[in-house]
Parts: structure tokens; C-alpha cells; sequence
């Protein structure tokens, strides 16, 4: 199958690839995804599969849950870094039924942009989920608010964001979510030249050197969480 090509920003929909044990649950986003304008190229029920439709058409995103078949562990984990390390154009969203901060940490310590990680709960909410797509495919990054919370509450010895004011971490916290800058200006009703002061603020407090925009927001996300 020919690989797909473009940038999906320039296509008429986000092509999208599903994995999950669940047959109703791959039908479910399937039906939700298609409703939403993104073309559903691909539906397989365990990460060897995954790994092999990914490899054959090049998704935008392939979107996974952590544990898959056979043993229900950290399969769909695996499969995402790894279509990270040899697609990297393909943008990762992993689903988890419950809280593994320990999951989300070790899939964006080896990320640069164009990954997720979103409780399954989200999904209900069809304009979360799409936004998240749709930022992941754009080379965001996307952290559930809830796994967010968890990671903010360990005890780390040495907090590297510990210089940050307040209204910095305020920020900081709203990258860790993937947010834009004109939604983090949304939410704490700030001006967007405001939020872009409050950027370079955390990036140079945070030693993060002159690099591509999206890159060190990452870093500072990184940095942010304790990796």
C-alpha cells in the first residue's frame, strides 16, 4: 500500500488508525471518528497489528490502549514508542483506563512532539478527543489533566521549575496539557503577548537554549514533570 503523503493540515480529513482488544470499543471510535470528519483507515485488535498497518499506510495518527493482547500489559506502549522511533511522522495517541504516570512519563521521555496520553474517560467527550487528534497530528503534545495532577504531586528531590512564579507554573501546567498559546490566554484570561513573555520566561529559567518552538516545549514540559 502506498504511503500517505502531505501534510495532514493540507488533506481534506486526518487519517486515523485504531487499536484496541475491544472490538465494540474500535467500532464505537470508529462510528465517533468518522462523524467527526477524520478518515478511520484502519481498525486491528492487538500491537503486532498496529505496528504492521502503521508500516503499511502511514497514518497521521495511530491511536492505541496501553495494554493489549497477549498479555495485557504495556504492548500498546511498546508499539507507540516504537512507531515514534521508525515513523516519524506518525503521531501517537495512548488510551488508559486508568492513572500510569509511570506510562505517560516513559512514553514522552523519548518523544520530541506528536504524542499523547489521555485517560479512556476522554474519549467520551467527542471535542476533547478530536482536539487532541488534531494537535498531535500537528506535532503537539497532548497530557490528560488528570495524569497531569498525578505527576505534580510526587516528592522529587530537586524540583527543576522551582524558580518559576506562580503564573509560570499556571502556563506550564496548560503546555503539559498541549495547549496552544491562545488557549492558554483563553483560559487564564491573559493577552496572547502576555502568555508568548511567560513562554520565554519558563524557557529560560528552565536553561532551554534557542531550538524549535515546538522541541522546547516539550523540554519545558519535561522539565516540568521531573523526567
Amino acid at each position: 500500500m502506498m504511503a500517505a503523503t502531505g501534510n495532514p493540515r493540507e488533506r481534506a480529513s486526518i487519517r486515523v488508525v485504531v487499536a484496541d482488544d475491544s472490538a465494540l470499543f474500535r467500532e464505537g471510535m470508529r462510528a465517533m471518528l468518522t462523524q467527526a470528519g477524520f478518515e478511520v483507515t484502519g481498525l486491528v485488535p492487538d500491537a503486532a497489528s498496529l505496528l504492521k498497518v502503521v508500516a503499511d499506510s502511514e497514518p497521521d495518527v495511530a491511536i492505541t490502549d496501553i495494554r493489549m493482547p497477549p498479555t495485557l500489559t504495556s504492548e500498546g506502549l511498546d508499539a507507540a514508542k516504537r512507531i515514534r522511533a521508525e515513523h516519524p511522522s506518525v503521531g501517537v495517541l495512548v488510551l488508559s483506563t486508568y492513572v500510569e504516570a509511570d506510562f505517560a512519563e516513559a512514553l514522552l521521555k523519548d518523544s520530541d512532539g506528536r504524542s499523547g496520553y489521555l485517560l479512556k474517560d476522554r474519549v467520551a467527550d467527542l471535542d476533547e478527543l478530536t482536539d487532541a487528534i488534531r494537535r498531535i497530528a500537528r506535532g503537539g503534545v497532548v497530557i490528560d489533566p488528570a495524569v497531569v495532577a498525578e505527576l505534580l504531586s510526587r516528592r522529587r528531590p530537586r524540583d527543576p521549575a522551582h524558580d518559576l512564579s506562580d503564573r509560570e507554573r499556571e502556563v506550564l501546567r496548560l503546555m503539559a496539557e498541549g495547549r496552544s498559546n491562545q488557549a492558554i490566554g483563553d483560559r487564564l484570561f491573559l493577552s496572547p503577548r502576555t502568555v508568548e513573555a511567560h513562554v520565554r520566561s519558563i524557557f529560560t529559567k528552565l536553561g532551554l537554549s534557542p531550538a524549535a518552538e515546538d522541541h522546547r516545549r516539550v523540554l519545558a514540559v519535561l522539565a516540568f514533570l521531573g523526567n
